[in-house]
């Protein structure tokens, strides 16, 4: 499946002692592959829910722990499993991963659809793209990761792990990331699926000017309506300036005209 299997036993320990679990804590286990992880988790947790998607590793997981009385196996595609029916109580999940890294990204946003269930997630992932989640307004690493990850949790990139860590040995470092969705938004967003756009709209086409990408979405009058100068570019915008972007957005066509005394 492409993944790269950890198995420096200094590198799970520190993974472990950075979650920190507790015995009555719920952890889910993404791709736990050979289980490098998994030995460590189950000790020191309540209950242990592991996601695998490849047979032969489900197989083997539950040859070695499928008796165990707080061991659960799921042998499924963590893109489409849903984590909100293992909780039983919001904000009760713990979740860990080594997430192979082609499905990195739309795994984070599916996990974002059942944030409601879940405490905090701990992954290892590649620097590059705990970089870009982690970025700040301005810099290049900024982009619709950062904006959409951000918008809804707090991201504190933790350590890297080297290559040499893993088999067989990956061309890039990784990084182990804590995500921790908010209870209370930082940014209110009206509507989700419009912010969803303008942010997309907007990176899709990051050297043009806003003028020119959020055109169809949102015009130059209400670019300005919002605060903000049609003339910059999407990367120099934070999650309260996109959010206020989006309410006109979110707005039916016939209701989007502006007045200049709107504008202020």
């Amino acid at each position: 499946m492409g993944q790269n299997f950890l198995r420096d036993k200094t590198v799970v320990h520190h993974i472990v002692d950075a979650i920190s679990p507790s015995g009555d804590e719920h952890l889910v286990e993404i791709g736990p592959g050979l289980g490098a992880l998994t030995e460590s988790l189950l000790s020191r947790s309540g209950q242990l829910d592991v996601v695998e998607l490849d047979r032969d590793l489900a197989r083997r997981l539950a040859e070695r722990w499928g008796a165990h009385p707080r061991f659960s196996l799921h042998a499924a595609d963590a893109l489409r499993f849903d984590f909100s029916a293992l909780a039983s109580v919001p904000g009760e999940l713990r979740v860990v991963g080594n997430l192979p890294y082609n499905i990195s990204t739309p795994l984070l946003f599916h996990l974002l659809k059942h944030k409601a269930a879940i405490r905090d997630m701990h992954f290892m992932l590649q620097q590059e793209v705990v970089t870009r989640m982690a970025a700040v307004p301005g810099s290049r690493a900024w982009g619709r990761l950062s904006v959409m990850l951000q918008s809804e949790c707090r991201v504190q990139p933790l350590f890297t792990v080297p290559p040499e860590a893993f088999h067989p040995i990956p061309k890039v470092t990784s990084t182990i990331v804590r995500i921790e969705p908010h209870h209370q938004l930082p940014v209110q967003i009206a509507d989700q699926e419009a912010f969803a756009r303008v942010v997309n709209a907007a990176f899709s086409k990051r050297r043009k000017t806003l003028r020119n990408s959020l055109r169809g979405l949102v015009n130059e009058t209400q670019i300005r309506a919002a605060g903000i100068a049609p003339e910059i570019r999407a990367e120099q915008l934070g999650v309260a300036e996109f959010a206020a972007l989006s309410a006109f957005a979110s707005k039916p066509l016939e209701d989007k005209k502006v007045t200049h005394k709107d504008c202020g």
